[in-house]
């Protein structure tokens, strides 16, 4: 099976890097209390940056720490990492960015778990002249020039990517009576989700209506509401049924699976990060039916972590597709580094990657499946 590899592009709008927002601190040293507090051994630019992940729940954000070490060392620079214990803890994660904005650092970087809720922190930033980083989720609706540049994966593409791999794998099933395709979401709230998840939703749609196939797509409103032309649930080929959990947790997760897993006609599953995919594979614990055979319900997940590797290394799921959270963190803070140094930054996607069995171990794709 062939790699999937989604290209680096430098893009969309350029945000001029301003010095306002940040102090000239010398070689000083600024120390900080927080979860993680990171200090470079690198030239000292002087400068201190807090970091707001979306949550220490799942081995993602582990690795996105790692990054942000890595550059603070090669940058001199320090960094105090915090986030919510869950990716569902709003409010919990609104308050901690409240929290760095009034430490007054030379920049934050910020992880959103909800685009909208944080749009009256960043216009305080914004006033405080204090530039910010988004890195893994963007802000669409941030008050204009808060934010400097945005560092994601390009997650409607990498959602596609999944599809692209689940359909060739159940196309032979379709035609042959109604069948249901399950998709499982953390939430309907954070940028980078929702993106994945209508990533996957179209181009499985797509690619169905290319072969002469219908779809209808059911279940949760926030996503079914943004399919285009959506094929009527009675007469379609293809369901199409998208499910989100109260809360962001593997269980919950688990629960809204084991839902569509247990109705007859399910032949595929995704599930569009760590969180969910494992929910997923924890529902195939008690159900034991994903796998490859004719038999069995197809899956794919999205990120990596020790649970899903082993499932694709033993063909529990057909495969996955991984992001770049390391190299997320560490340019989130190489970009903030250079808006304090006058230099223009530019918004940043980064790679993502489709692996299985046959190319995980392959040199480009290997350092992105974190633990």
């Amino acid at each position: 099976m062939k790699k999937k590899v989604l290209a680096v592009l430098l893009g969309g709008c350029m945000v001029v890097g301003m010095l306002a927002g940040c102090g000239s601190n010398g070689g000083d040293t600024k120390t900080t209390d927080g979860d993680t507090k990171t200090e470079g051994s690198g030239d000292s630019k002087g400068y201190h940056f807090e970091v707001v992940v979306k949550s220490f729940q799942s081995s993602y954000w582990q690795a996105a720490v790692q990054g942000i070490n890595q550059a603070c060392d090669e940058l001199g620079v320090t960094a105090n990492t915090t986030g919510p214990n869950a990716e569902s803890d709003i409010a919990d994660q609104v308050n901690m960015l409240n929290n760095a904005i009034n430490k007054n650092p030379d920049g934050i970087a910020l992880a959103a778990c909800d685009q909208n809720s944080v749009l009256g922190p960043l216009k305080t930033a914004l006033e405080k002249k204090i530039p910010v980083v988004c890195f893994d989720s963007g802000v669409p609706d941030a008050p204009e020039g808060s934010v400097y540049a945005t560092v994601v994966t390009d997650n409607e593409q990498a959602g596609g990517i999944a599809a692209e791999h689940i359909y060739p794998a159940i196309k032979d099933k379709l035609g042959k009576g109604q069948v249901r395709v399950g998709e499982v979401n953390q939430d309907a709230t954070s940028a980078n989700i929702s993106e994945r998840g209508m990533g996957f939703i179209n181009k499985f749609i797509e690619l169905a209506k290319a072969d002469g196939f219908t779809v209808a797509v059911v279940g949760n409103d926030f996503y079914v509401n943004q399919v285009k032309d959506n094929g009527d649930q009675a007469s379609a080929d293809v369901i199409l049924e998208v499910a989100v959990p109260a809360q962001t947790t593997v269980e919950l997760c688990a629960t809204e699976a084991s839902n569509i897993m247990n109705k007859d006609d399910t032949i595929a599953m995704f599930g569009s990060n760590q969180v969910s995919a494992e929910g997923v594979l924890t529902a195939n614990q008690n159900l034991n039916k994903l796998g490859t055979d004719d038999d069995k319900i197809v899956a794919a997940g999205f990120d990596a972590g020790s649970v899903i590797k082993a499932a694709v290394k033993d063909g529990t799921l057909l495969g996955a597709v991984t992001q770049s959270p390391l190299m997320q963190g560490k340019i989130s803070i190489e970009t903030l580094a250079k808006i304090c140094d006058g230099e223009s930054v530019e918004d940043v996607t980064t790679d993502g990657y489709w692996y299985d069995s046959t190319n995980m171990d392959d040199e480009d794709i290997s350092p992105n499946l974190y633990d």
